[in-house]
């Protein structure tokens, strides 16, 4: 299911729940973000950005050919702000920038890459980070955190099987534990800013209370006007 955030003449925004699909272009699921987006609203979607399977989140869609472009070089100029809230291994320091090239696609070379962060809290070795992707790379959060030594708890691909193992056990958590918690921007059309949240689902949200994480370092209880900067 998706869970409608905004929608306007132009463009909507929707809740994307972890091990969902974007669009069949990565895979060929009978289930995918754009078709439930489309047959919630009763028009056709255009997805402008993207968010990986097992990420949850804030996922945008033009509502015509315009609209989409224009969001497009939006999204090329980093002129929209894209926050997200990961549970990471070890304590990283409490606030940087990762500055480190990584592939734009699978495969592809490796390109200019940049993430902000800022260590929201830690309970004993572990630590929820909020992120910041200046650019918007394949898995580029994901990658740039193992990068520092610090990789997502859940991540099959960047983690460890044995610390996944062990939060599937103790904690119930099942998913990656990112999330694409904000997204602001200009209106591409009117130019009004927009300031888009998605609460934390219970999937992820519930193991972190069961780690003893107070529902104060969640974003749902984030000001959505608080700057992220190191």
């Amino acid at each position: 299911m998706l869970t409608l955030l905004h929608r306007d003449d132009r463009l909507a925004a929707f809740a994307k729940p972890s091990g969902m699909l974007v669009h069949r272009g990565w895979g060929d699921d009978a289930v995918v973000a754009l078709d439930l987006a489309r047959e919630a609203i009763g028009t056709r979607v255009h997805p402008v950005h993207r968010l990986d399977r097992a990420t949850s989140g804030v996922l945008l869609f033009a509502l015509d050919p315009a609209c989409a472009a224009a969001l497009g070089r939006m999204f090329e100029a980093s002129a929209v702000q894209k926050e997200y809230l990961a549970l990471v291994r070890g304590v990283p320091a409490e606030a940087g920038v990762i500055d480190s090239p990584v592939p734009r696609t699978e495969g592809g070379p490796r390109v200019p890459a940049v993430t902000a962060f800022r260590r929201r809290a830690t309970i004993d070795r572990w630590s929820l980070v909020e992120a910041r992707p200046e650019t918007g790379r394949l898995h580029q959060i994901r990658r740039h955190l193992k990068h520092i030594g610090h990789p997502i708890v859940g991540d099959v691909n960047y983690g460890k099987g044995d610390v996944n193992r062990l939060f599937r056990e103790r904690f119930g958590l099942h998913r990656l534990a990112l999330h694409a918690s904000r997204v602001a921007l200009a209106h591409p059309i009117t130019g009004a800013r927009l300031v888009i949240a998605a609460p934390l689902p219970d999937d992820l949200r519930l193991p972190l209370l069961r780690m003893g994480f107070g529902e104060d370092h969640l974003p749902s209880r984030i000001d959505p006007g608080t700057p992220l900067s190191p």
